[in-house]
């Protein structure tokens, strides 16, 4: 216990999925958190996202930890709106130690077919924000002293898939902003590092319109439906890997443990890279 004691934690997504699981496995921990979610819909996303209720359930789980909690709904494709978030949380908590870019969504369709304003939706989310989530948060690390930024790939950062070319490129434009990253930021004593996780068990992959992405043919595939195929994506014998396991990472990288440990891309990826 308390490997992240005292210190801040900025989450972005952090109402649901991997985003809340992040915030309570620092609290655990020891660390207060600032937790950041859109908590609306987004309409070329063609499942049910988060909710203000999901934030609340968020704190609630922080709070019982005995940990402080700024929780803020902001968009993280809005750079006025998530520097507010950042610096009201930093104002209340009294500094930022790390960073927890996770907010991501996920949509589908040929690069040919799919439309204009999902690829942008998509590169919006997934790389603009996770820029603007280190932009806003860079000149609190720096005035800590240092800290650490992970940013949320996939292993779609650092391989291909068919019909999630946004998604794809937008991944992958996380390792190169990671890499840049941890350059700038090394002499500041900021390292910067991605996790790139397989699929996990989350409302994002655990979802009727991503389970068609796997089985086209099948007319309402299931969880069950959907487990034999995801498991051979995999080296090991599982499906998909649950939250915690990609939190647990973010944790050993988030603490002293890795603090030589920069410009790195983590796998939590049940061997999926190795096949």
């Amino acid at each position: 216990m308390g490997r992240v004691s005292g210190k801040v934690a900025f989450i972005t997504g952090a109402a649901r999925g991997q985003g809340r699981s992040h915030a309570v496995r620092l609290a655990q921990e020891g660390a207060d958190i600032i937790a950041v979610d859109i908590c609306r819909q987004i309409d070329s996303v063609p499942y049910p996202m988060a909710t203000p209720d999901d934030l609340a359930e968020t704190v609630k789980q922080v709070e019982a930890l005995d940990r402080r909690i700024v929780a803020v709904e902001a968009d993280v494709r809005d750079h006025d709106a998530l520097k507010a978030a950042v610096d009201q949380g930093v104002a209340e908590l009294g500094r930022l130690d790390i960073v927890v870019a996770n907010a991501g969504i996920c949509s589908l369709g040929s690069a040919e077919e799919m439309s204009v304003q999902t690829w942008r939706d998509m590169i919006d989310v997934n790389l603009t924000g996770v820029w603007l989530t280190a932009k806003v948060a860079i000149p609190h690390l720096k005035a800590a002293g240092g800290g650490s930024i992970i940013l949320t790939s996939s292993v779609a950062g650092l391989q291909g898939a068919g019909n999630v070319s946004h998604y794809v490129a937008a991944k992958h434009g996380v390792v190169g902003l990671m890499r840049s990253l941890a350059l700038e930021l090394a002499p500041f004593r900021i390292r910067v590092n991605s996790v790139h996780p397989t699929q996990v068990d989350t409302p994002m992959i655990m979802n009727e319109a991503m389970y068609r992405l796997f089985l086209p043919d099948a007319e309402h595939p299931t969880r069950e439906d959907f487990a034999p195929v995801s498991e051979a994506l995999n080296a090991l014998p599982t499906p998909w890997v649950d939250p915690a396991d990609v939190s647990n990472a973010v944790l050993f990288l988030a603490s002293d443990e890795a603090r030589y440990i920069t410009g790195v891309t983590l796998p939590v990826d049940a061997g999926a890279l190795v096949k």
